[in-house]
C-alpha cells in the first residue's frame, strides 16, 4: 500500500470523518478514514460506498473502529464486507480482528502508545502499527509524548510505524521519518478544513482555540481524553456525576458518570459548550480553515524544505 503523500488521516467520530473528509484526504494522495463510532452499521456502509464515489474507486479509504464499543466486532466485519483498503482499531486490542482481517484479506492496524503492545500486535497479525503520543486528541493510552516512544517502537517491529499524536507540519513528518516511521497521522489539522464533516461551530472552536485552552478529562471510557476547555469539560473535571436524558449502551464497560457518546452527539450537532470537543494538543496553532488539498500541498512542501541541504557558500 504506497499513497502519493504518507499522510494518513486520523478516525474521529463522533461524526467528525465520514465520507466527505475521508474522500477529500484519498483525492489530495493520502489514506483516508471513516469513524465507525456513533453512526449505525448502515450508516457506515454507506459513508464507505459514498467515498468511494466521490474518489472514482481510486485512492485508499479505511475505517476506525474502536474496540471499547459494543458493536465493535459487527462494525468491523461490515467494514471488511465492504472491501475498505484498512481497518484501524484503538482502545484495546483483540485477537480476533486479526483473524477477521486474515479471513477477508483486509490490512487491520493497531492504534499503540508502547513498544510492548507494537510488538504483541505485529506478533498477532497487525499489517502496520500507528503510535500515539499524549499529544494527540481524544483518548490516550499514555503519558508520555510521541517522539520519545516513536523510536523504541520502530526499533521494536519490522512491519510499518505510523507517527501520531501533535502532528501538525512538514517539520513534524520529516522528524518522525527520520525516527524511522513510515508517515504520519493528522486528525486535529483535518478537523479545520473544508471538506470535515462536522458543523462549522465545532471547526470554529479549533481555530479560536489559545494556547493552554486543552485538558485531559477522564471519559466513562475509563481513559484520559484531550478536548478543549469548555463548560461541558469543567463540569466533569469535577468529578460531577451529570444527568443522562439517554443511555445508549454503547461500551463494553462504563463508569456511567456521564454519557460520553451523547456529549459527543452534542458536539458534533454544534452544541460546542455543552458537549466534549476533543482535540490535540496544539490546536492553537491552527489559524485558518483550509480545503484538505492546500493542507496536503502545504505540509508537503515544508517537508521537503525540511530534507533538501541549505545550499553552500
Amino acid at each position: 500500500m504506497k499513497p502519493k503523500v504518507p499522510i494518513l488521516q486520523g478516525g474521529m467520530g463522533v461524526g467528525i470523518s465520514l465520507s466527505k473528509l475521508a474522500a477529500a484526504v484519498a483525492n489530495a494522495g493520502g489514506i483516508g478514514t471513516i469513524s465507525g463510532t456513533g453512526i449505525s452499521v448502515e450508516e457506515l456502509r454507506y459513508h464507505i460506498r459514498k467515498a468511494r464515489e466521490l474518489t472514482n474507486h481510486t485512492g485508499y479509504i479505511g475505517v476506525n473502529v474502536l474496540f471499547a464499543m459494543n458493536d465493535f466486532a459487527e462494525k468491523m466485519k461490515a467494514a471488511m464486507e465492504e472491501k475498505v483498503d484498512f481497518i484501524v482499531s484503538g482502545a484495546g486490542i483483540s485477537r480476533d480482528m486479526y483473524a477477521w482481517g486474515r479471513e477477508y484479506g483486509v490490512p487491520v492496524i493497531s492504534i499503540v502508545s508502547s513498544a510492548k503492545l507494537a510488538r504483541l500486535s505485529e506478533r498477532l497479525g497487525a499489517a502496520a502499527v500507528v503510535v500515539e503520543g499524549n499529544e494527540a486528541g481524544g483518548h490516550l493510552g499514555t503519558d508520555r509524548p510521541l517522539f520519545e516512544i516513536l523510536p523504541e517502537v520502530t526499533a521494536a517491529v519490522k512491519i510499518p510505524v505510523i507517527a501520531a499524536g501533535g502532528i501538525l507540519t512538514g517539520k513534524d513528518l520529516a522528524k518522525a521519518k527520520s525516527l524511522g516511521a513510515s508517515g504520519v497521522q493528522l486528525g486535529t489539522r483535518f478537523v479545520a478544513s473544508e471538506e470535515c464533516d462536522a458543523p462549522i461551530a465545532f471547526k470554529q472552536k479549533y481555530v479560536d482555540a489559545k494556547e493552554g485552552d486543552t485538558h485531559l478529562v477522564k471519559t466513562t471510557v475509563g481513559l484520559q481524553g484531550r478536548a478543549i476547555k469548555n463548560r461541558f469539560s469543567s463540569r466533569i473535571s469535577q468529578g460531577n456525576r451529570l444527568k443522562i436524558d439517554k443511555c445508549h449502551d454503547c461500551l463494553k464497560n462504563c463508569s456511567y458518570q456521564f454519557c460520553t457518546l451523547d456529549s459527543l452527539y452534542r458536539s458534533m450537532n454544534g452544541d460546542v459548550e455543552d458537549g466534549l470537543v476533543f482535540s490535540g494538543a496544539r490546536v492553537h496553532e491552527i489559524k485558518s480553515i483550509l480545503p484538505v488539498k492546500e493542507i496536503i500541498g502545504q505540509l508537503m512542501k515544508e517537508y521537503h524544505e525540511s530534507i533538501t541541504p541549505a545550499p553552500v557558500g
